[in-house]
């Protein structure tokens, strides 16, 4: 699982040399609906970016996972869950703390929150939970 802010959520831009390539052996678990990139929420994928939402960038974790599996046996699939806000504080992956932060986040965040249903640590822990059946 991956969790964050800015750079988890990826801000760098994705280059051809990046969507190309990409072993089925890494995939991630989409954590929102994204129709345009063909991804439902809940469901499996090769693991091309963006790996957070629909529109966001490439992450550290994109290539962590890439370099896993070239050094890893060909038996062993790699899975990860990207939750992340750029530019939230840590705070809004706190359990206690979550609706707190929602409720008084900046206009900007709200439409990202929301496809997190306002609850990007449930929506972490939802998917862990969908992944555990996977293993």
């Amino acid at each position: 699982m991956s969790f964050g802010q800015s750079n988890m959520e990826g801000y760098a831009k994705i280059e051809p040399q990046d969507i190309t390539a990409v072993d089925d052996r890494f995939q991630v678990l989409a954590t929102v609906d994204c129709p345009e990139i063909g991804r439902s929420k809940g469901n499996w994928y090769t693991a091309v970016p963006p790996l957070c939402r629909c529109n966001t960038g490439l992450t550290p974790v994109d290539y962590f996972g890439r370099t896993l599996i070239a050094n890893l046996p060909k038996n062993i699939k790699v899975g990860v869950i990207n939750v992340a806000v750029g530019g939230c504080k840590i705070e809004l992956f706190d359990v206690n703390k979550t609706s707190e932060y929602v409720a008084t986040a900046p206009d900007w965040m709200k439409g990202i929150l929301k496809q997190y249903n306002d609850n990007p640590y449930q929506r972490l822990v939802e998917m862990a939970k969908i992944a555990q059946k996977k293993v």
